[in-house]
């Protein structure tokens, strides 16, 4: 499965690496995505949710 929170639909996303010589090569940022076990219409579920709505309690673990 891709890394995608199940909450928020946050994703991966495309940069640069900057060198010293300002020289600019692609790179991805990868969204800090956790495997829990979250309660979804009163049923136990496992999901990929972000540490950020995990932390604003924007859903509810089982």
């Amino acid at each position: 499965m891709s890394r995608v929170c199940s909450i928020c639909n946050k994703g991966q996303h495309a940069g640069n690496n900057v060198s010293h010589s300002n020289r600019k090569t692609k790179r991805t940022f990868k969204p800090n995505v956790q495997k829990v076990t979250i309660l979804k219409d009163g049923k136990a579920e496992t999901a990929y949710v972000c540490a950020r709505c995990l932390k604003s309690d924007k859903v509810e673990r089982a």
